[in-house]
């Protein structure tokens, strides 16, 4: 899910699926995608995307629910690899009740009460979706732990602290299972750094959906972390997104597209999916100076090697 907002146009096409665009000389693979946010079928996905050259994408679970489904996809596609983990806007809501006043209940513990109000689970429901969540990372198809890390921007003070535990159990398991560590971070770019330095990061350690600057892209490549980049580098407003594209080293840099959110210009606001990649992938060419091909084979190498497949 997205670290920076997504936008809504307001144009009238806004529910019409993009078209598709001229097909990758390289394939690549989309490094973070939500499948089953989509519409139409996996198949039906996964098949436009291979017609444009993406012949690989990460499906990353956000709550128990979700990464069970991560990883039975990935069980039944070649194509599709998994990663599993409790959102950061996830644990809080399993702690504490439902404060982002979603309509569905957290992935486990907690309970319905009579008046049919979502109770809260408390550490004790944290601790079980936490178990479950290392439970499907010890599944070969499941490359990656995430998205995990945190997000001030929807969760208040009073979730900081769930979300720091939560965080902190997904680098132990992601470490444990030699696992490829998916970090979602939005507005929490010092406290996310400092806490992988505290408990040390995996070997292979993934900025889903990069949304630091120039400067914090410098101490994710001294540090060797991958940085994914998303469809809004391509945003007007986003100067900031490709000066850090610039400046990162392109063995380590990845892309996806956070579907069905962040779709690139000039689409924003309309449905993101899989085959959009390569709009962001001819951006990030220019943005880096080099061939689409040589960008494309990069960013291939980089993700295969990222998570292990």
């Amino acid at each position: 899910m997205p670290s920076r907002a997504s936008d809504t146009s307001g144009k009238s096409d806004k529910n019409t699926p993009p078209p598709l665009p001229a097909p990758l000389g390289v394939p690549v693979a989309d490094s973070h995608t939500h499948l089953d946010m989509q519409s139409g079928t996996v198949e039906e996905g996964l098949a436009k995307a291979a017609s444009v050259g993406v012949t690989t994408v990460v499906q990353v679970g956000c709550d128990v629910r979700g990464s069970r489904w991560a990883a039975e996809t990935a069980a039944a596609h070649e194509s599709v690899h998994a990663a599993v983990a409790l959102h950061p806007n996830e644990a809080p809501r399993i702690v504490h009740g439902d404060p982002g006043g979603t309509s569905q209940p957290p992935g486990t513990g907690g309970g319905w009460s009579r008046q049919g109000a979502w109770q809260p689970g408390g550490d004790a429901a944290l601790d079980e979706a936490l178990a479950e969540i290392d439970r499907l990372a010890a599944l070969p198809q499941v490359k990656g732990v995430g998205e995990t890390g945190l997000d001030y921007f929807r969760t208040g003070p009073e979730g900081k602290a769930a979300q720091e535990r939560s965080f902190r159990a997904h680098i132990e398991i992601a470490k444990r299972h030699g696992k490829a560590l998916v970090i979602h971070d939005r507005e929490a770019h010092a406290d996310v750094l400092r806490i992988l330095k505290e408990e040390g990061a995996p070997e292979r350690t993934v900025f889903h959906c990069y949304s630091g600057d120039a400067e914090m892209a410098e101490v994710c490549a001294r540090n060797g972390y991958f940085m994914s980049f998303a469809g809004n580098v391509t945003f007007k407003n986003a100067q900031p997104l490709r000066d850090a594209l610039a400046v990162a080293p392109l063995d380590l840099v990845l892309v996806e597209t956070d579907a069905p959110f962040l779709t690139p210009a000039p689409y924003r606001g309309r449905p993101n999916a899989p085959y959009l990649i390569p709009v962001t992938v001819r951006a990030m060419a220019a943005v880096k100076g080099v061939e689409e091909d040589a960008l494309a084979a990069a960013v291939a190498r980089n993700t295969a090697r990222a998570f292990a497949y």
